[in-house]
């Protein structure tokens, strides 16, 4: 027989989460709860920053943020911020990359989780890293309307998926410091990418919604850092079932128009 109690119990919201339908709890429980002392442990702060990379003159590319406060004032940083208690991690992620950045609706995943303890010097901190992509064409258009973050060519000094941290540069050639751990948060997303590169269609996120093959090419080639065989890279993109072709040509080209391609949707990134 049921318990008429424990059953009332399911159907109430608990205290915190009012419109959440809790599990059978008995009084005890609730007891318990009504009494925690949240204050009773200490609580470490929680933040996200957002590895924003493009490709642009055939060089992997990020958004970085001049440090106008202590720690590390003066350094550069990627947007990142801390997270609010009424929003979720991607929701965080989803808000520093348009307040400081000035991009929505791009794609975004959550990259790994920063805890070192010394990490940051004010407390501590713990960080969600996440990556967005986005095509040259965006990526230029957030630098402009932004005015805020500038853009910075990455240097990747290990290869294939070795990982560690890697440099950055301003447009000009010169080196850029990074703030607290984030040239290690910047390699791991290098990292994430040329591992996923090969199973997930996730290059296609940094083309426009038209492209030639040999655009496609380059962006596989700019993330892996190495040159790939023409004929065999078309070969296998030709067979995978990701491209569709549009029946266009390149217009306004200096050479033979290359015919352009679009990317099937249906595909999971």
């Amino acid at each position: 027989m049921k318990n008429p109690k424990a059953a009332r119990l399911t159907k109430q919201g608990s205290r915190r989460f009012p419109d959440r339908v809790d599990p059978i709890v008995d009084q005890s429980e609730r007891d318990f709860l009504a009494t925690y002392d949240p204050s009773a442990f200490p609580h470490p702060s929680v933040t996200v920053d957002v590895a924003l990379i493009s490709i642009t003159h055939q060089k992997l590319t990020t958004f970085v943020v001049r440090r106008t406060e202590y720690p590390q004032r003066g350094s550069w940083a990627l947007p990142g911020g801390f997270v609010r208690f009424s929003e979720s991690l991607d929701a965080a992620a989803a808000r520093v990359l348009s307040t400081k950045a000035g991009l929505r609706n791009v794609f975004l995943e959550q990259l790994y989780t920063f805890g070192e303890p010394g990490r940051d010097p004010r407390t501590r901190i713990i960080t969600v890293a996440y990556y967005a992509l986005v095509n040259v064409d965006r990526f230029m258009a957030a630098d402009s309307e932004s005015g805020r973050p500038i853009e910075a060519w990455i240097d990747v000094p290990w290869e294939g998926e070795a990982g560690g941290p890697v440099d950055v540069a301003d447009t000009s050639g010169a080196p850029l410091e990074l703030a607290f751990d984030h040239a290690d948060i910047l390699g791991m997303a290098v990292k994430r990418l040329r591992g996923k590169l090969d199973y997930t269609p996730i290059g296609f996120q940094l083309l426009p919604d038209t492209f030639t093959l040999r655009q496609l090419q380059e962006v596989h080639e700019t993330i892996l850092g190495r040159r790939l065989n023409k004929d065999s890279f078309r070969r296998r993109m030709l067979a995978s079932g990701l491209l569709k072709g549009t029946g266009k040509r390149q217009d306004e080209v200096g050479h033979r128009p290359a015919e352009l391609f679009r990317f099937v949707k249906g595909a999971a990134v």
